[in-house]
């Protein structure tokens, strides 16, 4: 829903904007970037909730280069 909201909404695409598969790999980075997302989102994550969305971030290996990657994220959230 509050993505719905196209100033929060440009500003998450900015901070994701040049994100590469190594990021995407890389735990750090992940927690890094859910954080900064929790932080526009003005939502508060747990311990478990951000450890579970790191492990599946990790776990999709996405190439945010590949048109494919994409389409099945899409599909995925829609």
């Amino acid at each position: 829903m509050k993505l719905k909201n196209p100033q929060t909404k440009e500003r998450v695409k900015l901070l994701l904007q040049d994100v590469t598969k190594a990021d995407l790999q890389s735990r750090a980075k992940v927690r890094q970037l859910l954080g900064k997302a929790g932080q526009l989102l003005d939502e508060k994550l747990s311990e478990s909730q951000s450890s579970t969305i790191i492990d599946t971030i990790i776990g999709l290996k996405i190439d945010p280069s590949n048109t494919f990657h994409l389409i099945k994220l899409w599909a995925m959230f829609r």
